[in-house]
């Protein structure tokens, strides 16, 4: 078994249940390949901790910054709470050495991998809330995750592709981008699209998705991407 004692002294936290502690960290996977393991797998503490942490970035957020407007703060919680940030502070925290994960989900490192840390984060969350209570959590969450709020600001990371491409396109070409489906197919239930971005009559990039918004943030998303390359070339 892990110690986990080394991550109590990480978060400078000691648990008086070390089993609440133990349980945040343990993926479905590894109870697949130990069925006898004495603890559940993380999915209700991670429940549990989803909510407490949108609660301390919402009221954080909302006693810090007086002048924002709801949207502006729904922006910036969005960019806080998301899986991949979640992922990246629970890396900061060595998470990776903690997880009870299946032999095969242990090789992976991929895109599944950020999936697990983030809802791993939030099972501890969860954990931290159940045997220390609120402010426990919200000195975790200010002191580890609040920090990355100054970067998201500065560098215009709350803003959704869309609004990135559009403020540029403006700024440099005076363009606004326009949009058309260019392929749409299925059912009205399981309908796709293809829609371009377009600037004038160029078209710039294209995206797909099961929905009219998912394509057209993937084809500005892309449309970024195509003109970072070409700054880069």
């Amino acid at each position: 078994m892990k110690d986990f004692s080394l991550f109590e002294k990480k978060i400078n936290l000691k648990f008086k249940n070390k089993n609440l502690l133990i349980q945040a960290f343990v993926h479905r996977s590894y109870l697949n390949e130990n069925p006898n393991f004495e603890l559940h797998h993380n999915e209700r503490l991670e429940f549990l901790g989803d909510a407490v942490l949108e609660l301390v970035v919402t009221e954080d957020l909302y006693v810090k910054y007086p002048d924002k407007s709801e949207g502006a703060l729904t922006n910036w919680r969005a960019s806080l709470v998301n899986s991949k940030m979640l992922a990246k502070i629970a890396e900061e925290l060595d998470f990776n050495n903690f997880l009870l994960l299946s032999k095969g989900e242990s090789k992976e490192f991929g895109k599944a991998r950020k999936f697990i840390l983030g809802d791993a984060l939030e099972a501890v969350i969860g954990a931290i809330y159940l045997d220390q209570g609120y402010d426990a959590c919200k000195n975790l969450i200010i002191k580890y995750l609040m920090k990355e709020l100054p970067v998201i600001i500065e560098e215009g990371l709350y803003k959704d592709s869309k609004s990135k491409f559009q403020e540029e396109a403006q700024e440099k070409e005076g363009i606004t981008p326009t949009y058309r489906t260019i392929k749409e197919w299925g059912p009205d239930h399981t309908k796709h699209f293809i829609i371009g971005v377009f600037l004038g009559e160029q078209l710039i990039a294209e995206g797909e998705g099961s929905s009219k918004q998912e394509a057209e943030e993937k084809a500005a998303k892309k449309a970024l991407e195509i003109r970072k390359n070409n700054k880069e070339k």
